[in-house]
């Protein structure tokens, strides 16, 4: 089998839905005849000895958030060119736009079934951008159209697939989760961590993410400014980037919490993001944009709880006070719900087991299912050609 799985943001960004095509990739590299990966072209990547392939085109950097590229295919004579000597089996879209519309230009022309999994919440993003509600509506029939002429469409969870019934889309949809591997916490990282962050013997809180707005960050610097009035000692370390990342640092600034708050910046090596994890006490993420965040996960994978916010999407595979930790999305719920779990570090490692028990699932065992499936769909578009 050949797959290509087609994607707007990969390796080296560090988003969810780049990593998850890189264990994809990854995984299907190594089982399959070949697997692709077809993404706008990005600088300082080496992908060492992977068994896929990467085509790439030509892109362009998004203003404010440059580690992101808009992909120009159309464009391209040297991509198009190795394209067109690629006989898939199948193609996989990991986004609705230029990614996927390229997804599906290929399996028209080659004949073969589309797949196209739906990883987030695009009215929210479509209205950060145009503050309008009638243009952030347009946005999504055009991301309805498309998941409308896939031959399977997937979710990464129940809730997420509830978001894409509200758009609209009437079609079928397939629950396929995102996987993650155990591993065991990663002590020498997490010193080095400690020592490059200045955190030294405190209580740390982290948030993975993009710093956006829309992540429910402002939540959490309330919740730490309220700990800090109340005479709690600790550091929270914020890693990633994005567009709001002045603003969030111009808030918490003004809250007096610069001796408190630790900004990272973008992280691209995996040992440091490890080492981060495996510190980390708890691990914050109050966001109500996120479907199935892989961060949740990748914490469990080494025994760190995560607070999340009720009844979020995110917190699907959360049980309170089992697997993890939920808190009203309110700054005194936030914060009575962070004091609790610091207070009871004993009990937040028992949560912190049960999540890692619970929540991560091995990236083999998804990829053998989504295989499985891809068989499925091939030998019916076989049967009816």
């Amino acid at each position: 089998m050949k797959v290509g799985q087609f994607t707007d943001t990969f390796l080296p960004v560090v988003d969810g839905v780049g990593r998850v095509v890189s264990h994809y990739a990854h995984i299907m590299g190594e089982l399959c005849e070949a697997c692709y990966v077809i993404t706008p072209r990005q600088t300082n990547f080496d992908q060492g000895e992977a068994a896929y392939e990467i085509v790439d085109y030509r892109g362009i950097c998004l203003p404010k958030m440059r580690q992101y590229r808009v992909g120009l295919p159309m464009l391209d004579s040297r991509y198009r060119r190795h394209l067109a000597d690629l006989q898939l089996d199948i193609v996989h879209a990991h986004s609705p736009f230029v990614a996927g519309r390229e997804a599906y230009r290929v399996s028209r022309r080659q004949g073969i079934p589309l797949v196209a999994t739906f990883h987030s919440k695009y009215y929210d993003d479509f209205y950060q951008v145009t503050h309008s509600k009638t243009l952030s509506k347009l946005g999504i029939r055009f991301v309805v159209d498309f998941f409308s002429k896939c031959d399977q469409v997937w979710a990464v969870s129940s809730s997420t697939a509830e978001v894409l019934r509200s758009y609209g889309y009437k079609g079928s949809i397939e629950i396929m989760e995102n996987g993650t591997d155990l591993k065991e916490p990663n002590v020498e990282a997490a010193r080095v961590v400690e020592e490059r962050y200045g955190l030294g013997q405190l209580q740390a809180l982290l948030f993975v993410g993009q710093m956006n707005w829309k992540k429910n960050i402002r939540r959490i610097l309330e919740a730490v400014d309220t700990l800090v009035r109340q005479g709690r000692e600790l550091k929270l370390v914020m890693a990633g980037q994005g567009p709001s990342e002045q603003e969030i640092r111009a808030l918490s600034s003004s809250l007096g919490l610069d001796h408190v708050v630790v900004y990272t910046g973008h992280i691209s090596e995996a040992r440091i993001l490890e080492g981060l994890y495996a510190r980390a006490d708890l691990f914050v993420f109050p966001s109500l944009y996120d479907n199935a965040p892989m961060v949740v996960r990748e914490a469990a994978a080494v025994g760190t709880p995560s607070l999340l916010a009720l009844d979020s999407s995110a917190a699907e595979v959360i049980r309170d006070g089992h697997n993890g930790l939920l808190a009203r999305d309110t700054t005194p719920d936030m914060a009575e719900r962070i004091a609790w779990a610091l207070d009871h570090p004993e009990k937040l490692r028992e949560i912190g087991s049960a999540a890692r028990q619970t929540i991560p699932k091995p990236w083999k065992d998804i990829i053998s299912e989504a295989l499985f499936r891809y068989d499925d769909l091939i030998s019916a578009k076989r049967q009816r050609r």
